[in-house]
């Protein structure tokens, strides 16, 4: 799993203590002197990061921002907090991927266009988002090796079934036959 980044803004003790104890955490520490420095850096996605602050400022117009003003505070508690904080940010990233018209809500495993909601499974998902990733034709021994596992001498009709039924479950819901494409070279979304 990639680690999520945790910013640390004009906290320079807390960034010190953090990296101490940086092999047991299950987050990344970015450290930050000030505002200034942290508003020099390409554009962060406010939307899946956490930036902790002890203070006020102009940050606070961003989203997911903690800032430490109950002090003091035990390390224990402060890493379960920063947990707690980054487990909502990757809840709310996960609750809407946008793959051509579609959304897609991982958390539920609901896929959805115009209203229209179909339940899909867990390999089901992994298809859509391997093929969405991967912006090629991928063949049938790539689907096979990287979506199951399988060794690419294993004769096996897996994927070939399971896009069938995914193709099919698409079109029966959304009246959409061309979702995923299938072509000499593979399939492709």
């Amino acid at each position: 799993m990639i680690k999520q980044n945790v910013n640390i803004v004009n906290c320079n003790l807390l960034y010190e203590i953090l990296k101490e104890i940086k092999e047991n955490l299950s987050f990344n520490i970015i450290n930050y002197k000030n505002e200034e420095d942290f508003n020099r850096v390409k554009p962060i996605n406010f939307e899946k990061t956490l930036i902790i602050s002890n203070s006020k400022n102009t940050i606070l117009n961003k989203k997911n921002v903690l800032i430490l003003n109950q002090l003091p505070i035990s390390l224990k508690k402060l890493v379960e907090l920063i947990n707690i904080n980054l487990i909502k940010i990757r809840f709310n990233s996960q609750s809407k991927i946008n793959i051509k018209s579609y959304e897609l809500n991982l958390n539920s495993k609901i896929f959805s266009k115009d209203g229209i909601n179909l339940k899909l499974t867990e390999k089901e998902i992994e298809i859509i988002l391997y093929l969405d990733l991967k912006k090629t034709k991928r063949n049938v021994l790539d689907l096979q090796k990287n979506i199951w596992g399988y060794s690419p001498d294993l004769e096996t009709h897996t994927v070939e079934t399971h896009i069938y039924r995914l193709r099919k479950k698409i079109n029966d819901k959304f009246k959409d036959n061309l979702f995923i494409k299938s072509h000499v070279d593979g399939y492709f979304i």
